[in-house]
């Protein structure tokens, strides 16, 4: 008997009810590069994870014109779906498999599983000399982030996270104005987004035949099969994701790090509901501390998830004069006003300040695409924006606000060699230990 799932709620519907509202590998091969690429030939991917996000990936990098030749996932049933569109693709189980037998066939890999097998799987990949485009968070842990970035470079891949927020024209507009100096010297910065992934436990349940267990552990621990996991509560868990902070942190945090060229915290803290040593927390209020940048002041980016808001939010009223409905969204403050915006929108604040304001001239063209972005790139034709050395420091900085929340220490933290150089209980939580047969 096949045990049944309960409704998970629909991704798309879930990110557009956080608008801002109101306001205006595991074995070692030899190394072979990836065939080189001409524009007129179409980029040989294969996909690890097909549901989901893993699904609209491979949609939209279809639809920019990839070719999909193969695909992986544990579980049989989405497995079968996938293969019913894409149906000259070959389909593995084990990712690690597909890689083996796939390696002079594909040019490019998909990474889209829950974020515990991110870095096992695209460190596989890269060490066999294939581009790469991963979800964020582009890993679990923050020792991963760093050995993707490095993969990379020393490869010479070309990589993207799974940003797409990233490609649309709200955020470059906002980047043109803060680095314009419309505000002022920005100091200050808050993001928040009511998402609460707390209540994870495990508990026993029939296994669905369709799933193989064991490879969707990955690297984890083994451990008995606990339902309401797979495909998307994982989320809820210490040992596959990363809570709120983990899944929408790169997403809200990529606009400031853009925006303010922003890489490395020297200090991070956070407080929010009771640890738990399974489960993800209810909220988390991290703050983080950056050093100056060139002529750019240090800044202080607070973060806050599970229904906090930075208490300035109160102060700001849209241009009808009522105060503003932001569920979620950042928030600059210069020395000469504020940037309120989200996804699709943004405001210069206060409106009667800006009233008059003329807009500085564009500089960041309009993407092609996220996907279609890296499928280009790869061809030769332009860059990536969020490649792995960029969205790798980024992911480095949403997880160390979960070290800091895991640990209660407020970390001294030296990006360079990966240390909190104050607590040897926060440095165990930079990386983790994999279960035999599987290493990064």
């Amino acid at each position: 008997m096949t045990q049944r799932r309960p409704v998970q709620p629909d991704r798309r519907q879930f990110l557009g009810a956080l608008g801002v509202a109101g306001a205006a590998g595991v074995f070692t091969f030899p190394q072979s590069a990836a065939r080189a690429q001409s524009p007129n030939e179409r980029v040989r991917v294969a996909a690890i994870g097909t549901t989901n996000r893993a699904g609209a990936n491979i949609r939209d990098a279809a639809g920019a014109g990839a070719e999909i030749v193969a695909l992986a996932d544990v579980d049989e049933s989405f497995l079968g779906k996938a293969k019913e569109t894409y149906t000259d693709a070959r389909t593995y189980r084990d990712f690690r498999v597909l890689l083996e037998k796939e390696e002079g066939k594909i040019d490019a890999v998909i990474v889209a599983t829950p974020d515990h097998t991110h870095a096992p799987a695209a460190a596989m990949a890269m060490r066999m000399k294939k581009h790469c485009y991963c979800e964020k968070p582009l890993t679990h842990t923050v020792k991963e982030a760093r050995t993707l970035a490095e993969l990379a470079k020393a490869n010479d891949l070309v990589t993207q996270m799974g940003t797409q927020i990233h490609a649309l024209d709200n955020y470059r507009r906002v980047v043109e104005l803060v680095q314009s100096g419309a505000i002022g010297d920005i100091k200050e910065v808050h993001v928040w987004v009511p998402v609460d992934y707390s209540g994870g436990k495990f508990v026993a349940g029939e296994q669905p035949e369709s799933l193989d267990w064991d490879l969707w552990l990955g690297p984890t621990a083994e451990r008995p099969y606990s339902p309401n996991i797979h495909p998307f509560n994982w989320r809820r868990f210490w040992a596959f994701g990363s809570g709120g902070l983990g899944d929408f942190g790169c997403h809200y945090m990529d606009l400031v790090h853009w925006a303010l060229d922003l890489r490395h915290p020297t200090r991070v803290e956070a407080t929010g509901s009771p640890v738990d040593a399974v489960s993800c927390p209810s909220w988390v209020i991290a703050k983080y501390q950056y050093p100056a940048r060139g002529k750019m002041p240090p800044v202080e980016l607070t973060w806050y998830d599970g229904g906090k808001q930075p208490a300035r939010l109160a102060e700001l009223r849209g241009a009808d004069g009522k105060p503003v409905n932001a569920k979620s969204g950042q928030l600059f403050v210069g020395s000469e006003g504020m940037i309120l915006s989200n996804y699709t929108s943004h405001s210069l604040l206060p409106v009667e300040k800006f009233a008059d304001f003329k807009r500085p001239p564009q500089t960041i063209p309009s993407s092609v695409g996220h996907h279609k972005e890296w499928l280009e790139a790869i061809q030769g034709r332009g860059a990536t924006t969020c490649n792995f050395d960029y969205s790798g420091a980024l992911t480095e900085a949403v997880l160390l606000g979960t070290v800091a929340y895991r640990s209660g220490v407020a970390l001294d933290w030296d990006a360079e060699s990966l240390t909190v150089k104050n607590s040897s209980e926060a440095q165990a939580l930079i990386h983790k230990e994999y279960r035999k047969g599987w290493s990064l």
